[in-house]
């Protein structure tokens, strides 16, 4: 018997609206689970899940009431903070995009990023909406928003456009801002600057995202009654998508900080018995160093997280002799898969150390070589994957978007090595990326910045190991014939054309830089010979 699967377009919208699944309606049904439960902390703030969705309610209908509406793109730039979370399902909730921003990227990269995405509406700290407003050009801001104001506290003059967020929903509806929205609509734009001098812009759905959090969840071992600890910048996808996203998806309790603050962190850890907590290797590396570490009460902590780089044997062996209720996983991915592609899990961190894991839940991957055939296991090739994770595309770049999606797989841009259990080591960046300190930071970025100085012949920026950093950003320098400048100057200009985090952290020069026959510079030579440097 054929089934008739004809639906009239009236009852099509009725179907659609029964099943969707967006960001919006994920916080909605955790509040209708568990109205009661704590959610949410920053500083001095404590909300349940009711309180939490009430707040995102009158925050959407005050954006809708000053006439924001669905496709708008709206600009997040702030630390951590509630209003950053609340901003964040708001918006999801109109079907407005967020683009958040790194806080510390200069003027003129965020002024690109505006500029690019189109952006319409603000919503920023105190301290970053000055430099948001310095940076829009002729662009027409319609929103202007500050964040974690209380509604009477008064702002300076130069802000007197802007509104609080506290004022906007005052007195505005409790009830669910109910907006046609579909599953695979826009909620975020991420720039990642990648591997190319600037940014692009990462379209993630609300598909991508939610499909992205079961993974979490599942590969993660994430529970209800876990209590989360998010300190590590909410504008990164890995904090927002991997532990803030999932764990108001599974109604867990989370504390926002500031910032990752070692003294901080490892307070919360003790009041507030916190049982999971996410670190790049540097800041972990931060906490085991500090005289605090032995001296808290951190038998809570039971899930621990790294990620954006191999986490160094030695210290993952004092990391578990020091946290011996504690079990550890590594996150690998990036932002276009939002941004988790493979897990390592507790059971194999020694056995298989170093390795990024296995795919994910919702993760199919496997290397390929230059033709995308399939190569095999132990042979290195280029990491690829096929998800509902996926982002939709890069924004108003097709071009870009055909070559990462060629062949019907996302190609990462990373090489790996695939072993005969089915576990992926990364084994080099296809186009030169640095990971330091867990931010990506393209080389090409840094070289094209150093050029612009007199004298420059040459010059190969890469990353070399360090106790730190993990990645130090490293430029090896040759001068043209005669010239005479010093590793302070090539710094000092880097601090002036870059964002801080950019900023070489040790500069050598060269007669000349080694090259193939073809003239690519090859850059794991100068690893090699340079590797030292960090240990000087």
């Amino acid at each position: 018997m054929r089934l008739n699967t004809n639906v009239n377009e009236g009852l099509s919208k009725v179907l659609e609206r029964a099943r969707r699944n967006t960001l919006g309606d994920l916080l909605a049904r955790t509040r209708d689970r568990m109205p009661d439960k704590f959610a949410l902390a920053y500083r001095d703030q404590r909300l349940n899940y009711r309180e939490l969705d009430d707040l995102v309610n009158q925050t959407a209908h005050g954006f809708l009431k000053d006439g924001m509406k669905k496709g708008d793109m709206i600009t997040v730039m702030s630390r951590n903070s509630l209003d950053f979370a609340i901003a964040n399902f708001a918006l999801a909730r109109i079907g407005a995009v967020m683009i958040p921003i790194n806080y510390m990227l200069t003027t003129n990269d965020v002024k690109y990023i505006l500029d690019h995405a189109g952006v319409c509406g603000f919503i920023a700290s105190e301290e970053y909406a000055p430099v948001l407003d310095q940076s829009a050009g002729y662009l027409e801001i319609k929103f202007r928003y500050l964040m974690d104001v209380p509604e009477l506290s008064e702002i300076s003059p130069e802000l007197s456009e802007w509104t609080p967020l506290s004022i906007a929903r005052k007195e505005q509806p409790t009830e669910f801002a109910d907006i046609d929205i579909e599953d695979d609509d826009l909620a975020h734009v991420l720039y990642t600057s990648g591997t190319e001098s600037r940014p692009k812009g990462v379209m993630l759905t609300h598909k991508s995202i939610i499909s992205e959090y079961v993974s979490c969840i599942v590969d993660g071992d994430m529970k209800e009654q876990d209590v989360f600890v998010h300190a590590l910048p909410l504008y990164h996808s890995a904090q927002l998508h991997c532990f803030l996203g999932p764990s108001i998806y599974l109604g867990a309790s989370g504390i926002i900080l500031d910032g990752a603050n070692p003294e901080v962190v490892l307070e919360t850890v003790e009041k507030e018995g916190a049982t999971q907590l996410f670190c790049p290797p540097t800041v972990w590396i931060a906490l085991l160093r500090h005289p605090d570490f032995d001296n808290r009460d951190l038998s809570s902590l039971e899930k621990c997280y790294y990620g954006a780089a191999i986490m160094p044997r030695e210290v993952l062996k004092e990391l578990s002799e020091r946290l011996p209720n504690a079990r550890f996983w590594n996150f690998y991915g990036q932002t276009e898969v939002a941004p988790l592609a493979t897990a390592l899990h507790p059971e194999d961190q020694l056995r298989k150390l170093g390795s990024a894991g296995t795919p994910s839940l919702n993760m199919q991957t496997k290397i390929v070589d230059e033709n995308d055939e399939e190569v095999p296991r132990g042979e290195m090739g280029e990491i690829v994957h096929r998800t509902p994770h996926a982002m939709k595309g890069y924004l108003y770049d097709p071009e870009k978007t055909s070559e990462a999606f060629k062949n019907g797989w996302f190609h990462s841009g990373d090489l790996g090595i695939m072993d005969e259990d089915g576990y992926i080591t990364i084994v080099d960046r296809k186009k030169d990326m640095i990971k330091t300190g867990g931010v990506n930071v393209s080389s090409r970025e840094v070289e094209e910045a150093i050029y612009q100085m007199d004298g420059i012949s040459e010059v190969a920026v890469i990353g070399i190991p360090d106790a730190y950093w993990i990645e130090a950003v490293t430029a090896i320098i040759v001068l043209k014939y005669g010239a005479e400048i010093t590793k302070e100057a090539v710094v000092d200009f880097c601090k002036d054309h870059l964002s801080t985090f950019k900023v070489p952290k040790y500069v050598a020069f060269k007669e000349e830089l080694p090259k193939n026959p073809s003239g690519k510079v090859l850059k794991r030579s100068l690893r090699d010979e340079f590797e030292h440097l960090s240990r000087e």
